[in-house]
């Protein structure tokens, strides 16, 4: 499969991110996003590993509990306590910023270089989201900023260790994905019996939207994820997390008929057009060919052929 292909699939995962505020609202009890984070990670979590029927060992007992709280259990709470202290548009604005986190961890876990180029289409997304999302009468509220910070930099983290770590030989992205969601359920469910208290009723719009919560928006979505970082740089898949609040803004426009100024359809160009740059590979550098005289070609010519012999031998 080619990177083009891949890049496309693992888009399909913010994009499908990109539905949850419209869900949410319409068809899901109001008020209790922790038990919605349960609710979309646990089962979707316990399903993957069934289909893939292969469970961790050794030490990916670990390292997944650890991926699935930086992606999942820590990741869903901070960001939903963040939307709920700020206006969306500004908690929209701080997931932007995960790009940024993720530029500064890969260069120091994984040596890959922070090109000026990535760096400048990770802030120029932030700023084509921030036109988007933000009104003028946003305001600030400190706990839900540092929740917002933290919820960025707890996914950018578990991107980038996810990239660092691999998958066990043999194992694939299928249940990988269902190791993460299981353990980031597990964590989620005590703060949300402790929050929120018992489950609310469900009537049959909320299982619809659970249902497409745990397989689409969760399960399918994130095992795209985790398989484009798999194939791609972790900062070539993060830049595709602006197309998260892009295709809300979409959705909102064309479901709930909220309207579209032309500062906001300038930003989400911004913010398309970096998340397209930040895909676009890096040059290849040239190695120079060094040229021979020709006693100097057939002293290389011997020497490559004693070495091809004593690899025959």
């Amino acid at each position: 499969m080619n990177r083009l292909t891949t890049t496309l699939l693992t888009a399909l995962a913010p994009i499908s991110w990109g539905s949850t505020y419209f869900v949410a609202s319409e068809l899901l009890p109001p008020d209790r996003p922790l038990f919605t984070g349960a609710m979309r990670a646990l089962p979707a979590g316990l399903l993957l590993i069934a289909l893939s029927r292969t469970l961790p060992k050794g030490e990916w007992w670990w390292k997944s509990a650890v991926l699935g709280t930086l992606n999942i259990g820590a990741f869903f709470p901070l960001l939903f306590l963040s939307a709920y202290r700020l206006p969306g548009g500004v908690a929209a604005v701080l997931g932007s910023a995960g790009p940024l986190f993720v530029v500064g961890l890969a260069a120091l876990l994984l040596g890959e270089r922070a090109r000026l180029r990535t760096v400048l289409a990770a802030v120029a997304a932030a700023f084509g989201v921030s036109m988007v999302v933000l009104t003028a009468e946003a305001e600030l509220d400190l706990i839900g900023v540092i929740a917002g910070v933290v919820s960025s930099a707890s996914m950018g983290a578990g991107t980038v260790m996810t990239k660092r770590w691999g998958r066990p030989e043999g194992v694939g992205p299928l249940a990988v994905t269902g190791w993460q969601l299981t353990a980031g359920g597990l964590v989620i469910i005590p703060l949300a019996v402790l929050i929120e208290g018992a489950p609310p009723a469900l009537d049959g719009n909320a299982f619809l939207g659970y249902g497409y919560m745990m397989l689409i928006n969760t399960g399918i979505a994130y095992w795209l994820w985790f398989r484009g970082i798999g194939r791609l740089s972790a900062t070539s898949v993060t830049l595709l997390g602006p197309l998260s609040p892009l295709t809300a803004a979409v959705i909102g426009w064309a479901a709930l008929g909220q309207a579209l100024s032309p500062v906001q359809l300038v930003g989400m160009a911004i913010a398309f057009g970096a998340t397209v740059i930040g895909q676009l590979p890096g040059r290849t550098p040239r190695v120079p060919q060094k040229t021979f005289s020709s006693a100097e070609g057939i002293d290389r010519n011997v020497s490559m052929d004693l070495s091809n012999a004593e690899v025959r031998r």
